[in-house]
């Protein structure tokens, strides 16, 4: 697998960044200005392994377009464009979630309909990797182990890993595992992502062309 670094310069974050499993092709036209440099992360270790949960077929995940964000992205950003893909002609929907470049994806028929800067787990409590299907949703849940608001909850795991809103979108911010976009954002991908959806998560791998995503 080729690093996120080889491939990708969406946004500034030490290795730079793009969608978890876009192939070089696919990311031609957002590579003809260098991002500004921004700060590192905090130092978070390497995301645990999880066993795959929902099943990866190799030809459901072929990237037909992405998004063309032309500034550099920095925590707090976000992206949303549903012209390629409408709601009304229909397509799965699969969320993508790089750990390395810190962005997380939306695809709809594979067309990259959002994208945003995350925020992830920190060294003691890391974010699982693997496929993913959402569980539970909920537009204003709020925390039973930590009392905290988890605004536009979607799950992926048992133990309550999600992916939800979060008002700290900073490069030094961390969770206890979950997911943070901004809320704005939340909103607009629990608006799409439905019970059952696939969520994909990885730490920097950029399969090529038709290969599944081996998340861990």
């Amino acid at each position: 697998m080729a690093t996120t670094a080889r491939w990708a310069k969406r946004i500034g974050l030490t290795l730079g960044c793009g969608a978890s499993f876009l192939v070089a092709a696919y990311l031609a036209d957002r590579m003809s200005a260098t991002p500004a440099a921004v700060a590192a992360p905090a130092s978070k270790s390497a995301a645990r392994s999880m066993a795959v949960s929902a099943p990866i077929d190799p030809t459901a995940y072929v990237v037909k377009s992405v998004l063309a964000v032309r500034k550099p992205f920095v925590h707090g950003d976000w992206y949303w464009d549903e012209s390629a893909a409408p709601a009304d002609k229909g397509g799965k929907i699969v969320v993508t979630v790089d750990l390395k470049a810190q962005v997380l994806s939306v695809f709809r028929d594979g067309h990259e309909i959002g994208t945003a800067v995350m925020i992830y787990g920190a060294d003691s409590k890391p974010t699982p990797l693997g496929a993913f299907e959402v569980s539970f949703r909920k537009a204003q849940h709020v925390s039973s182990l930590y009392d905290a608001p988890m605004p536009y909850t979607l799950r992926l795991t048992n133990d309550g890993v999600s992916i939800h809103g979060s008002e700290s979108m900073r490069p030094d911010a961390a969770t206890h595992g979950c997911v943070g976009v901004p809320i704005a954002f939340a909103q607009k991908l629990f608006g799409v992502v439905q019970l059952g959806d696939t969520v994909i998560v990885t730490n920097g791998e950029v399969p090529g062309r038709r290969q599944a995503v081996k998340a861990a």
